[in-house]
């Protein structure tokens, strides 16, 4: 429903954010300024016990310093409570008093005739639940109990058994339900050569199908016929139901992934409930079809990385690789999948039944990124002996990833294919010079497994031989590393500057793992007054090794403000630095951007914003190749001010012309 121009605007001037954030968090007195509307607290989206979730009640914004998660008012009752937008506007509107605009005519008429509809269909929900429980039903119960679906299972899942005949609509029509309406539902189906209607389900148990508001949209059908056309059966599409926009379990499902439990797809029925008995209650099914991109959508709104779960035969891989293809072009930055692949010839169901829960979650732990999945694909049964052939598999993983849309996770897909092309055709490189913090060389550098790679976190820190050198390297993406180890360093250095840049920090997203635990860290404990009880929290909080590491680097040591503290000079330097990386990313986000536009070849602004982005790079860069420096070291290891041995060489020149060498 839209919504009329400004409404949003008062709705969110009418609402204190703090005061809706405060419904679900403790704010920490010692860090939060009230007057100011300056807030913070343990993050309510992941556990944690110190405070790095911030509320700026001023600018109606808040954000995670752990995990990122930002947004407003809207963004964070829709988290928190797990509700579409609509639902969160009438939430906040209702809090502040504010009716709630009603839609047209036409879509209100649409409303009532589902919520109609929907009233049929749970008129026959409980003519199957009753069915289910008498002597017609002692086969389905039979059924049932042999697949080890206990009693309260049932109830909870409101399982049904449809008898033979047409004894649901004799039933509909005793609760004076009009045959039509009964067909609109989709519980009684008409024949199109004129014969009368009957029941769509006969002789089948019977699954309700509910959407995310709980409405009852249809049913799934498991026959009891062994010779049946259909094992199962979905209702026909009609106006309240549309199977490729719907998803079995769905409120449940969206209720689990409001706990934090990961989102399971599975394939049917039976594998939801087993997976929801066994406490994984944020599994859904895409009902028997194969997975939709509104399916997806409604999936990523529930989570950001759902994971498949298929069986792991050949039947289950290629529906694994054709959800693959439909997901490259809707991928978005923080919106992804992972795929679960269970053990050959077993599903959800009989995994849990055979091995237990802890297997289940085994598997589900052991889930592999879309990207290794792909490589699989592209690569597993092949040879790739000749040039012809190499090229070959170049050209299908180049293809692969060109639906891709967004520019900086297709370069992301590069270069992670690329590092696994290179260990597939030139041999593992060796790995005696293991990267510091124990990192691998490559961390996603295919080795010995199931699926022919390892699939590591995060980003491996070089040595200290190499980064000595980094700036003078020529390698951006080794500098801008090493922006950021300063900025860290003199915040450890210099306690307080982390409030003062918290909006660029903000904005920071650090190359390595151990680059975000340490701004973390830093961010956790920025209202620390002393250095060393700083470097202390730090320390605590992420371990010496990664403090010792960065603080000992001669990058590093020889930055001003971490060799000398001092606030002005570290405020300066923070200026600086910060400034260069925001550039230097802008400039490479514009950059690939501009290539994509490139390859389109749609007009000449393309060119005008590379332009652009590379004169920002290059104005907020270029006091890289000025000497700043104010002191000389004499040969006695003493600092002289240069413009104060300047001076005294002119003196000197004056004095006696020709005696300075």
């Amino acid at each position: 429903m839209s919504l009329p121009p400004g409404f949003l605007d008062e709705l969110r001037n009418r609402l204190s954010l703090t005061d809706v954030v405060g419904r679900k968090v403790m704010w920490d007195n010692r860090k939060s300024n009230p007057g100011k509307g300056d807030m913070w607290a343990p993050c309510p989206f992941h556990h944690e016990k110190s405070a790095s979730f911030h509320v700026n009640d001023k600018d109606g914004y808040y954000y995670c310093f752990g995990c990122h998660a930002k947004g407003d008012a809207i963004t964070f009752v829709r988290e928190t409570e797990n509700v579409g937008f609509m639902e969160a506007i009438e939430i906040l509107a209702q809090e502040a008093g504010m009716p709630v605009p009603k839609g047209d005519p036409k879509a209100q008429e649409k409303s009532d005739k589902r919520a109609e509809l929907a009233e049929v269909n749970e008129a026959a929900n409980r003519f199957f639940r009753l069915n289910l429980q008498q002597q017609g039903g002692a086969q389905a119960r039979a059924y049932l109990d042999k697949r080890g679906m206990k009693p309260e299972t049932r109830e909870r899942f409101e399982i049904g058994f449809a008898p033979s005949g047409n004894a649901l609509l004799r039933a509909l029509k005793e609760q004076g339900i009009s045959v039509e309406k009964a067909i609109e539902a989709g519980v009684v189906a008409k024949p199109d050569d004129g014969r009368d209607p009957y029941d769509f389900f006969r002789d089948r148990i019977t699954f309700p199908i509910r959407d995310a508001r709980g409405r009852l949209i249809s049913f799934g059908g498991r026959a009891m016929d062994p010779n049946a056309r259909a094992k199962y059966l979905n209702g026909p599409e009609r106006l309240l139901f549309d199977k490729g926009a719907a998803l079995y379990n769905h409120k449940d499902a969206r209720a689990g992934c409001g706990k934090g439990q990961t989102l399971v797809v599975a394939e049917g029925y039976m594998d939801v409930i087993a997976m929801a008995e066994a406490g994984f209650e944020a599994t859904v099914a895409p009902l028997g079809t194969a997975i939709t991109d509104r399916q997806l959508q409604l999936m990523w709104r529930m989570s950001d990385e759902p994971v498949i779960a298929l069986d792991g035969d050949k039947a289950g891989l290629r529906a694994a690789y054709r959800v693959i293809d439909l997901a490259m072009p809707l991928l978005q930055s923080g919106k992804g999948l992972r795929f679960a692949i269970l053990p050959e010839g077993q599903d959800p169901d009989e995994l849990i039944k055979a091995k237990g829960r802890e297997a289940m979650q085994e598997v589900l732990d052991s889930a592999l990124p879309m990207v290794a999945l792909l490589w699989r694909r592209e690569t597993e049964g092949k040879v790739f002996d000749s040039p012809e052939r190499r090229a070959a598999l170049d050209k299908s993983l180049r293809d692969a990833i060109r639906p891709i849309a967004d520019a900086s996770i297709k370069g992301h897909y590069g270069e992670i294919l690329k590092d696994m092309r290179f260990e597939l055709f030139r041999g593992k490189r060796s790995e005696s010079a293991p990267f510091e913090g124990g990192g691998e060389r490559r961390p996603w550098a295919p080795s010995k497994g199931k699926f022919g790679g390892r699939f590591g976190k995060g980003v491996a820190v070089p040595t200290e031989g190499l980064k000595a050198s980094l700036i003078v390297s020529g390698d951006e993406a080794q500098a801008d590393l090493m922006r950021e180890a300063v900025v860290l360093a003199v915040l450890l250095c210099n306690p307080g500057m982390a409030l003062e840049f918290l909006s660029q920090l903000e904005a920071l997203h650090p190359r390595t793992e151990e680059h975000a635990a340490l701004l973390h860290a830093l961010l956790v404990h920025a209202d620390v007054e002393e250095a060393e009880e700083l470097q202390e929290k730090v320390a605590m909080d992420v371990g010496r090794g990664p403090l010792d590491r960065l603080l000992s680097h001669p990058h590093v040591q020889i930055t001003p403000p971490v060799r000398r503290p001092d606030r002005e000079i570290a405020q300066m330097c923070l200026t600086e630095e910060l400034a260069k990386l925001k550039a230097r990313r802008g400039y490479k986000t514009e950059l690939d951007e501009g290539l994509a536009d490139l390859l389109a070849a749609e007009d000449e602004k393309v060119t005008w914003r590379l332009r652009q982005a590379a004169e920002a790079r290059n104005r907020a860069t270029k006091a890289e190749a000025e000497d700043k420096t104010e002191f000389d070291t004499a040969e006695n290891g003493l600092e002289l001010s240069r413009d104060e041995r300047e001076a005294f060489r002119a003196l000197l020149d004056r004095i006696a012309p020709g005696r300075q060498k």
